[in-house]
C-alpha cells in the first residue's frame, strides 16, 4: 500500500519527540572537583583497535584523542583549509612526487617508545596498502624515506599520482602508530598505542576508557578520563545528557535540540558538517547496474521533501561534495525532480512504469543519524509512485553497519543504502575517490560498488593535476561526470546539532565530529 508524502511530512513535521522527553533531571553532582568526560556514542567500538581496520564513526572520535597525527584542519567556515601543526612542524612539496615532513622532537608513545620518523614510514606504508580496510581513504599507496630521525619524505611516483594529494588528506586522517607494533598485527589490533593526549585503559560491555596522557608533549589535559559509551537510542542518550550521565552528544533530532535548547543546565551549537548525505545505489547488482533505472530513481525524489523532514539538521546542497571541501560547486547537470524524466528512462530502460522491475530493499538505520527513518520512508514512498516496489528496512546500527559495505565477492545487501561520510579534511578525494572509483573496494566504490571507466578516467585526471586552480575545474568536471551515471545521489549536507553540559569549557568539536579534549576542563556552575 502507497503511503502519500503529505501524510508522512505531516506527521514528521508534527513533533514526533515533542512529549518525549521530561522535564530537566537534577544532575548527579557538580561540576566542581570532577574530571571525567563521558560522550554517549551512535555506534558501538569494532574491538579491533587498528585504526587501518574500520570506518567506524565513534572509534574514529575515540582514536583522535588517542592516536597522534602529524597536523590538523578545524575546518572552520571562514578558513577551511587551515593547518594545524602536531606531530609535524612543517611540510614542503620537493618535487610533484616528494612531500616532506619535518617532524617535532620529544614526543613518545604511551609505552615509551620515541616518536621518529620510522613510525611515519610504517604508518604511512601500511594505511595506504590496498589490502587495509581503510585504506581507500587515502590518496593511494606510497612509500616514505626517512630522511634523518625527524625527517620523512613521502614518495608517489611509482604509483602514478602527485604527492601534493597527501597535503591535506594523509596526515590529517593517518593515526600515527608505532613501528614495533605495525611489526606485528595481533598487538596492533589489541590495544591502542598512540602518542595522543590520552592512553586506552578498557573496554568492558559498551564502554571504553581512556586516561589522561601524564607525558603528552603538548602538556598533561585537565580531564584525569574520558568515557565513549555506545547508547543505541537517541532518546536514551537525550535522557542521559539531561540527567547529567553524559556530557555530551552529538546528532540530535531537529525535535530533541528544540527541547534541549530550554534546558539551563546545557549548551547548545550547530556545526556545518563536512558530511553529505547520500543514497546509495547498489550499481553491482540488478536492477541498479542499469544507469538508466538509477536515473530514473533519482529523478523521483524530490529533495526539498526530505529537507522539510530533516529541519534544522540538513541543508540543501547539490553537489558530490560538501561545502567545505576543496573543489565543491553546484552541478548544472544535478539530477531535478522530474516525474516525467523519471518515466521517460524507465521505459528506455524497458521497464515502462516500473513494470517488470523486482522488488527492492531499502536498507537504513535508526539511532546513528538523524531522520532516516522518517526520511526513509519519504523516499519510499516517492519511488512507489513512480512505479518502484520499495520496501524500506530500518535496522539498528550495528545490523547496518554489517551490511553497508562491499564484501569481495558477495552480493551485497539491498538495492539501496543510506549513509553519510564525514571525514575532517577538505581535500576532496576523501569523498571521490572511495566512494566512485572502482578501485576503491574490493568490489568497486566502497559502498556503491560502481566501477566506471569514465568516472575513474576524471577522477584520475583530477588528482594528477599539481596547479590548484586547474585542478579545481577538474574536480567540477569529474562531479558532472559522476552527476551523469548517479551511482549515489547526495540528498542534503548535514548539519550537526550538538549539546553538552553547561560547566564544560575549552573543548572543540570538529566539523567531522572529532573532538578536541587536550584542554578541556570543567568549572563550576
Amino acid at each position: 500500500m502507497n503511503i502519500s508524502r503529505r501524510s508522512l511530512l505531516t506527521a514528521a513535521a508534527g513533533g514526533v519527540f515533542a512529549t518525549a522527553l521530561p522535564a530537566p533531571i537534577i544532575r548527579r553532582a557538580s561540576a566542581a572537583g570532577r574530571n571525567v568526560f563521558v560522550f554517549g556514542g551512535t555506534d558501538p567500538m569494532t574491538g579491533n583497535w587498528d585504526p587501518t581496520s574500520h570506518t567506524q564513526l565513534t572509534q574514529w572520535y575515540m582514536e583522535c584523542l588517542v592516536f597522534g597525527r602529524l597536523f590538523s584542519a578545524p575546518m572552520r567556515p571562514e578558513d577551511p583549509s587551515k593547518i594545524v601543526w602536531s606531530l609535524a612542524t612543517g611540510q614542503k612539496l620537493i618535487d610533484d612526487y616528494t612531500l616532506e615532513y619535518t617532524l617535532r622532537d620529544g614526543v613518545t608513545f604511551h609505552n615509551g617508545a620515541p616518536f621518529s620518523a620510522e613510525d611515519v614510514k610504517a604508518t604511512f606504508e601500511y594505511a595506504t596498502n590496498p589490502s587495509r580496510p581503510a585504506s581507500a581513504i587515502y590518496p593511494g599507496q606510497c612509500e616514505v624515506e626517512v630522511v634523518d630521525r625527524l625527517t620523512a619524505r613521502i614518495h608517489t611516483k611509482k604509483f602514478g599520482y602527485p604527492a601534493s594529494a597527501f597535503q591535506f588528506t594523509g596526515a590529517d586522517l593517518m593515526r600515527i602508530m608505532s613501528k614495533d607494533d605495525i611489526k606485528d598485527p595481533k598487538v596492533l589490533s589489541q590495544r591502542p598505542n598512540g602518542t595522543g593526549p590520552f592512553k586506552f585503559v578498557k573496554q568492558e560491555g559498551d564502554t571504553t576508557s581512556l586516561e589522561a596522557n601524564d607525558k603528552y608533549f603538548e602538556g598533561r589535559p585537565k580531564l584525569d578520563e574520558v568515557r565513549f559509551r555506545y547508547i543505541a537510542d537517541g532518546t536514551t542518550r537525550v535522557l542521559e545528557l539531561m540527567s547529567g550521565d553524559i556530557d555530551l552528544i552529538q546528532r540530535l533530532e531537529p525535535e530533541q535540540y528544540a527541547t534541549v535548547k530550554e534546558n539551563k543546565a546545557l549548551q547548545v551549537w550547530q556545526t556545518a558538517a563536512t558530511e553529505n548525505k547520500y543514497l546509495h545505489f547498489r550499481c553491482n547488482k540488478p536492477p541498479f547496474d542499469n544507469p538508466l533505472i538509477r536515473q530514473a530513481a533519482a529523478h523521483a525524489i524530490d529533495r526539498s521533501q526530505i529537507l522539510a523532514v530533516m529541519d534544522a539538521a540538513g541543508t540543501a546542497n547539490n553537489d558530490y561534495l560538501d561545502r567545505l571541501k576543496f573543489g565543491y560547486e553546484d552541478l548544472p547537470n544535478f539530477p531535478d525532480f522530474s516525474p516525467e524524466k523519471c518515466q521517460a528512462l524507465l521505459a528506455k530502460a524497458g521497464f515502462p512504469k516500473g513494470q517488470g522491475l523486482p522488488e527492492l530493499e531499502y536498507i537504513t538505520s535508526t539511532g546513528v543519524y538523524p531522520k532516516t527513518k522518517e526520511y526513509g520512508e519519504v523516499i519510499a514512498s516517492m519511488l512507489q509512485e513512480q512505479g518502484f516496489n520499495v520496501q524500506l528496512n530500518v535496522m539498528d546500527p550495528a545490523s547496518w553497519a554489517t551490511r553497508l559495505y562491499q564484501q569481495a565477492g558477495k552480493v551485497p545487501d539491498g538495492h539501496m543504502i543510506d549513509c553519510g561520510w564525514n571525514v575532517g579534511t577538505p581535500e576532496p578525494d576523501i569523498v571521490l575517490r572511495a566512494m566512485f572509483h572502482s578501485k576503491a573496494g574490493p568490489e568497486g566504490g566502497l559502498i556503491n560498488g560502481i566501477k566506471d571507466k569514465d568516472i575513474d578516467a576524471a577522477l584520475d585526471a583530477e588528482r594528477g593535476e599539481t596547479d590548484l586552480a586547474k585542478r579545481k575545474l577538474l574536480i567540477g568536471k569529474a562531479t558532472e561526470v559522476i552527476a551523469s551515471k548517479v551511482p549515489s545521489l547526495p540528498l542534503f549536507t548535514s548539519v550537526n546539532l550538538n549539546a553538552a553540559r553547561v560547566g564544560l569549557t575549552d573543548f572543540y568539536v570538529y566539523p567531522s565530529g572529532e573532538m578536541d579534549l587536550a584542554r578541556a576542563s570543567y568549572k563550576d556552575v
